[in-house]
């Protein structure tokens, strides 16, 4: 068995980083690995800013539910490991280089990039972990993400800012409909500004899609959290550890959409 090491040199030299147009081909070889749904519950999360620590708020608020969650982030900041975890543990080098082993014996001739390999591994390991929820965070834009051979059950935007102009398109209702790429029909969107692009707007009206909105289905107050749990409004404190608050009201309304009853313990 080759060092992930090994791998990881491999790959970068083999299918670089660059960014391929279209999903077909990740599809196609995940469809052929079986993790098109990695989990019975299936978190996606986009945005410009605000994305990772709303990852990582959701992911503890599953977990100290009592809920099993795997999770994908990206980038990783000293080494590979980070960007899978399965109930808050990085995924060992071994657990790695298998995901990486069967991706190649699933890609036939597949044209891969080094983010979308790393995508279809982490689905993998997640897939095979047998978790309740796994929670996705998008690497860019959204409509074209890897991460988007997934049909979210519950669909998350934190913010829409200029970034990626070059790819996302040099505007924020441009940019706002890739990042609406990852909604579905019919299932909930949480929102995390007061006022999202009128091109996720649309999308969300096409798809009949519940739209969750930052300052109307939930927020915060001083150090207080407030969500929406069906008609009702529900206030709980806000953690210590919450460094962005309306990142933590966001993370709050997707555990309580996920089944996990938030309580003053958060």
């Amino acid at each position: 068995m080759d060092a992930l090491s090994d791998w990881l040199d491999r790959i970068g030299v083999q299918h670089p980083r660059g960014v391929r147009r279209g999903l077909g081909r990740v599809r196609a070889v995940a469809q052929r690995l079986g993790v098109l749904l990695p989990a019975p519950s299936n978190i996606v999360v986009a945005g410009t800013n605000g994305k990772g620590s709303t990852t990582a708020f959701v992911e503890a608020l599953l977990r100290a539910a009592g809920r099993s969650v795997g999770t994908t982030t990206s980038p990783h900041l000293h080494r590979f490991n980070e960007r899978i975890r399965v109930n808050g543990r990085e995924a060992d080098d071994a657990t790695i280089v298998a995901a990486f082993e069967g991706i190649e014996a699933c890609r036939q001739d597949a044209d891969l990039s080094y983010f979308e390999y790393a995508i279809l591994a982490a689905l993998k390991v997640i897939a095979e972990a047998g978790v309740d929820h796994a929670v996705l965070e998008v690497g860019l834009g959204g409509r074209l993400d890897a991460v988007n051979v997934v049909d979210a059950d519950i669909a998350v935007i934190t913010s829409i800012g200029l970034d990626h102009q070059d790819y996302l398109g040099a505007t924020r209702e441009l940019i706002g409909a890739e990042k609406a790429g990852i909604l579905r029909s019919g299932v909930p969107v949480v929102y995390g500004e007061p006022e999202p692009p009128d091109s996720v707007m649309a999308r969300v009206e096409a798809l009949d899609a519940p739209l969750y909105l930052a300052g109307r289905d939930f927020g915060h107050s001083g150090r207080s959290l407030w969500f929406r749990d069906g008609g009702e409004r529900c206030s709980v404190a806000l953690p210590a550890s919450a460094v962005d608050p309306v990142n933590a009201a966001t993370a709050v309304q997707v555990a309580q959409l996920a089944g996990c009853p938030v309580d003053q313990d958060v």
